[in-house]
């Protein structure tokens, strides 16, 4: 392939990474943010709040913009709103107050949804059709890589430099003391988001710089449909609206069980005999470990998929998912943490096949199309806070605990995932 070609895909692939690098930095942060501000679990997953709410409030304002537009103009809008979100953490920290962090990460992810609404379309149509769920995977397996990079920062230039003072010692400091470790804390934690901001603008200077393609013959076209039409038409289509609802469902499950994993293994090493700050670390490294398996299963799932359907393959993990997340429920102590690790292996091809799946065969409506399937990134920030309050309750009846019971919301995601998949399989949702 002529290297003019391949520029453009691997610079639109490192965006990929980028992505991936802010989201699992964030998910630890709900542990870290409860302890530096004495939260308890249901506050701290406001962050997760904050961070998927900016995904559902700019995906069908930057569809609008790359439609107007084109991919380039919303790539390099994505990455202005991702580095001037970071920066944020620099006056967020001289408040010392939690609610502007929380408005940090809204533009920031304002920023990742601009990003994700141009990029995921971008890639499907460099090339073609037939092979663009594939081509979708491939760039998408940079995504973990992204994100193995942010767990690794998070464990090793944030929790593990936090105050080791426990929650609960926390709670009986002076307000004098309170505010030194609080402000010690915030330090630390804002030097990952600062740097990842420098890097972010390098990467906006070298997209603006290079001759990017267009992405499709046919842009000139979009905008003769109104944008009303265009999304009626969009919602007539079984299998682009299903998509969108089995999209919800499994960023759900992914956010649930990569931010609640520090809480699960926590408890785990706890009683094992732990203290807290050590078993939240050895926790941050299970979910690397989680973090692996899914960038191997993904590539994994891309080989496969020449032989094997994208739909049937999407059944088929989201039905091992189902089991693994029993397992998470109903084995005490290690062995559930490790089907919780394993379920991110089957949750390795679930978003970009079900993302392929609806976008593929829309052809000239995919740049609208792109914003409903990113809005429902949503479900990234209203299940985890069920989950949490979920956990909050400590047990469940007598002495069931709560963390675990809180993993019945990824498992009824994963349902809906393979009835997705299941359906697609089938036949029985027409094009």
């Amino acid at each position: 392939m002529n290297f003019k070609k391949i520029l453009p895909f691997v610079l639109v692939t490192l965006c990929f990474a980028a992505w991936g690098f802010a989201n699992d930095i964030t998910n630890p942060m709900v542990k870290a943010f409860s302890k530096i501000f004495r939260m308890n679990v249901t506050e701290g997953a406001l962050v997760q709040v904050a961070f998927y709410g900016g995904y559902f409030a700019m995906a069908f304002p930057a569809a609008l913009f790359i439609r107007k537009y084109s991919y380039k103009a919303g790539v390099l809008m994505g990455l202005a709103l991702y580095a001037i979100g970071a920066l944020l953490f620099f006056p967020a920290k001289t408040t010392g107050l939690y609610y502007p962090f929380l408005v940090a990460y809204f533009v920031m992810t304002c920023g990742l949804s601009f990003l994700e609404t141009t990029c995921n379309p971008y890639i499907l149509a460099m090339g073609d059709e037939a092979t663009a769920t594939r081509r979708l995977n491939f760039a998408q397996c940079f995504n973990p890589c992204g994100s193995i990079l942010g767990m690794f920062v998070a464990m090793n230039f944030i929790q593990a430099r936090l105050s080791p003072l426990s929650t609960e010692e926390r709670l009986s400091l002076s307000p004098e003391q309170f505010e030194a470790v609080k402000q010690s804390d915030l330090h630390v934690l804002i030097q990952p988001y600062l740097s990842i901001a420098v890097i972010i603008l390098l990467l906006f200077v070298l997209i603006a710089i290079t001759k990017m393609p267009s992405g499709t013959s046919s842009d000139g076209e979009d905008g003769k449909l109104s944008v009303g039409a265009g999304l009626r038409s969009l919602f007539r289509k079984a299998f682009y609206r299903e998509g969108v609802v089995a999209q919800f469902f499994y960023v759900g499950a992914q956010i649930c069980c990569w931010t609640f994993i520090i809480q699960y293994g926590t408890r785990v090493f706890m009683n094992e005999g732990m203290a807290e700050q050590e078993a939240e670390v050895l926790s941050q490294r299970f979910n690397i470990a989680a973090m692996l398996l899914f960038i191997i299963c993904r590539f994994v799932a891309t080989f496969l998929m020449k032989y094997v359907r994208p739909a049937r393959l999407l059944a088929i993990f989201a039905a091992i998912a189902i089991v693994f997340s029993l397992g998470v429920i109903f084995l005490q102590g290690r062995l559930g943490l490790y089907c919780l690790v394993a379920v991110s292996g089957t949750m390795s091809l679930m978003f970009p096949t079900i993302y392929g799946l609806a976008l593929a065969p829309l052809g000239r409506e995919a740049k609208l199309g792109a914003a409903p399937l990113i809005m429902s990134i949503l479900g990234g920030s209203l299940l985890p806070p069920v989950q949490a309050m979920i956990i909050d309750c400590k047990t469940v009846g007598t002495s069931f605990p709560a963390v675990n019971a809180s993993f019945i919301i990824p498992l009824i995601c994963f349902a809906v995932v393979l009835c997705y998949g299941w359906r697609m399989r089938s036949g029985k949702i027409g094009f």
